[in-house]
Parts: structure tokens; C-alpha cells; sequence
């Protein structure tokens, strides 16, 4: 048989080819590229999505582990059993921040489903958001952090179910946290201050606003031993008094405070946390006692202040802004003076001549 002779490929076919060896090309070697950039920009429910667009990138973001460390299932529905199959896939072996703020559907039992079949995906977990969880109870912290020893991040934001029982597994379990939230859990007592102060004495970052049931004990006892803390939230804490507040003066490296409904709080107090040199936002609203007194001496102490709120403060006057532009005028950047009836309105202008840098203000109409 005589040997067949390959014809050449018409022009239309070789341009065909030519083709489909640019987008292979384009496939194996540039979508890897782009993918490795855009999985570090986009949130990973985006990049989830990206997932069936195409096979090369699918195979292409599978490949990053960085994608797989985070679980966000913000305001989802059904999130306590989306969270069981997801740590059932062992690309989340290794998750290290899990959200379920405001998470629907995500109770006790789900929680003890992922520590019988898959805990071990949590060893590394490092962020535990359940703000708002409110069908979460003690139990559920005892079973989640049992599996987590690595947690530096823990926020339960308005859970009234959650006691001084749930605090102490936390405390027992996870030894390295060192940002709090416990905002809103109402039925925590000092109990659980005391806990927290004896365990975490690197704590950088505590949040218990509206945390009714606590008393000068518990706040002293985290004051004297986490001094180490950078952001204090005492938001709509009345029962607290000076000799609390005094304290606040060992925090040498205290960045943010929140001191907004603070009825007992003096300028003996407030002249206290004027020795908090690094202080860049602070919040006064509603601290009916403080006078300009109180105000001048943190304007005096505190020179890196950028946030300042002396909303609805009678005690306040003209006087304390003079003090706090010469002061303060190079840093302070957000003004809030609304309902300080006795400093004068003062215009746009007026104002950017005490604080130059100043690019939000309010003041009393």
C-alpha cells in the first residue's frame, strides 16, 4: 500500500489551531496568574462564585490554600448545617477565621456535629465571630472552643443566653485570645471579668457595653492585671464609678475608649485617663458630670487625640476648645460638641481655626 501523504492544513484550519493553542496557553499559563492576584482583592463569596465559571479556574483558585481559610456566612440562612459540610470538605482543613454574624438557623447542635465529625479542621482556627447568634448557649462555647486552642479572636455580641458558665470553658480552652467581645450579654457577671483578667493578661482588645450586671470589681480587676489593653468599650456601663474609671490610668498603651453613657464619671476621674498619653479616640457622650475642667486636662495629657465626643455635655464650654486647639489641633480630626449648650455655634470656618484638620463636626443647633 502506498504510504498516505499528509495534506497540508488549509489556512483556515491552521488559524483554527493556532487558536486552540493560544487559549490552552491562556488557560494553563495566564489564568493561574491573574487568579493567584485576584484571590487576594476579591471577598471569597466572589471568589466562590469564580469557581464555575470555568474549569481552568476552578482548578486554578482550588489550588491556593489562602482561599480556603475563611468561612463567611454573614446573614446566610441555614448557616449551622452550610457550616457542617463545608468543614466536611478537606480543602477548610486548615480555616482560620470562621463568621457567622447574624447567621440564621445556627444553634447547639450544629456546633456539637462539627466537634463529633469534623473538630480537627479547627486546630488552626483563629477568628470565631458569633455576634448574634442568639440560639447559642453556653454549651455550644464549651463544644466549639474544645476544638479551637489556637483562638485569639472571640466576639458573642448580644447573646443573653450566654453566663459565667460559657466564660469559663472559653477561659479553660483557648489560651491565647486577645480580643473580646462580649457586648450585650447581659447575664455575665464579675465573675467572668475576674476569669478573663487571671487568663488573658495579654489581652489587647475588650468590648462589654451594656454588660448591666457588672460592678467596679470586675472592671478593677481587668484594669490592675490586662494592661496590655489597646481598645476598651464601656459603652451604657451607669453602675460604674470613679474609682473604676480611675484605674483606667494603668492602661499606658490604651488607644480606643468608649466611656458614652458614663454618668458617674468626674473630672477626678477623667483627670485619671488624661495619664493614657496614647489615647487617639475617646468618647464622652452623655458623661453628665464631666466639666471643662475634666476635658482640659485630657487635652493637656492626651496630644494624640484624633476622635473626641462631648455630645450632650452642659458642663462643657468655649473655654475646654481653647484649651484643646492649643493642644490638640494638629491630630483632631472628628469634633462631636452636639448639645453642649453652652459652647457658642460656631461656623464652618470658626472651627478650622481651632482645628485645622478637622473633617467631621458637629455642633448643637
Amino acid at each position: 500500500m502506498e504510504k498516505m501523504q499528509k495534506e497540508p492544513l488549509s489556512k483556515s484550519s491552521r488559524t483554527m489551531e493556532e487558536k486552540v493553542t493560544a487559549e490552552a496557553i491562556w488557560n494553563k499559563e495566564t489564568v493561574p496568574k491573574v487568579m493567584k492576584i485576584v484571590s487576594t482583592r476579591l471577598p471569597q463569596r466572589e471568589l466562590i462564585t469564580l469557581l464555575f465559571i470555568s474549569p481552568w479556574i476552578h482548578r486554578s483558585l482550588h489550588s491556593h490554600p489562602s482561599l480556603w481559610l475563611v468561612l463567611d456566612f454573614h446573614e446566610m440562612s441555614n448557616a449551622g448545617n452550610r457550616l457542617v459540610s463545608a468543614l466536611s470538605l478537606p480543602r477548610y482543613r486548615n480555616v482560620k477565621h470562621i463568621n457567622l454574624e447574624f447567621a440564621q438557623d445556627i444553634e447547639d447542635k450544629q456546633l456539637e456535629i462539627v466537634k463529633s465529625k469534623c473538630g480537627d479542621s479547627l486546630l488552626n482556627l483563629e477568628i470565631l465571630n458569633l455576634n448574634g447568634c442568639q440560639r447559642i448557649s453556653d454549651k455550644a462555647i464549651e463544644v466549639v472552643t474544645s476544638t479551637c486552642p489556637r483562638l485569639k479572636v472571640f466576639s458573642i455580641y448580644w447573646n443573653v443566653r450566654v453566663t459565667d458558665v460559657g466564660i469559663t470553658h472559653l477561659v479553660k480552652n483557648c489560651r491565647s485570645v486577645v480580643d473580646l467581645n462580649l457586648s450585650g450579654c447581659k447575664n455575665i457577671t464579675d465573675k467572668s471579668l475576674h476569669l478573663v483578667a487571671d487568663n488573658y493578661q495579654e489581652m489587647e482588645s475588650l468590648n462589654i457595653t451594656r454588660c448591666i450586671k457588672l460592678t467596679d470589681s470586675g472592671l478593677q480587676r481587668i484594669l490592675l492585671k490586662c494592661s496590655s489593653l489597646q481598645s476598651l468599650n464601656l459603652y451604657a456601663l451607669s453602675t460604674l464609678t470613679d474609682e473604676a474609671y480611675k484605674k483606667i490610668s494603668l492602661l499606658p498603651h490604651l488607644i480606643f475608649l468608649d466611656l458614652c453613657g458614663a454618668q458617674n464619671l468626674t473630672d477626678d476621674g477623667l483627670s485619671c485617663i488624661a495619664m493614657c498619653k496614647n489615647l487617639v479616640s475617646l468618647n464622652l457622650t452623655w458623661c453628665v458630670r464631666v466639666t471643662d475642667v475634666g476635658v482640659i486636662a485630657i487635652a493637656q495629657g492626651c496630644r494624640s487625640l484624633e476622635f473626641l465626643s462631648l455630645f450632650g455635655i452642659l458642663g462643657v464650654s468655649d473655654k475646654c476648645l481653647e484649651v484643646l486647639s492649643s493642644f490638640c489641633s494638629d491630630t483632631l480630626t472628628t469634633l462631636d460638641v452636639n448639645g453642649c449648650t453652652n459652647i457658642k455655634n460656631r461656623s464652618r470656618d470658626q472651627l478650622l481655626k481651632l482645628f485645622p484638620n478637622l473633617t467631621c463636626f458637629k455642633v448643637h443647633s
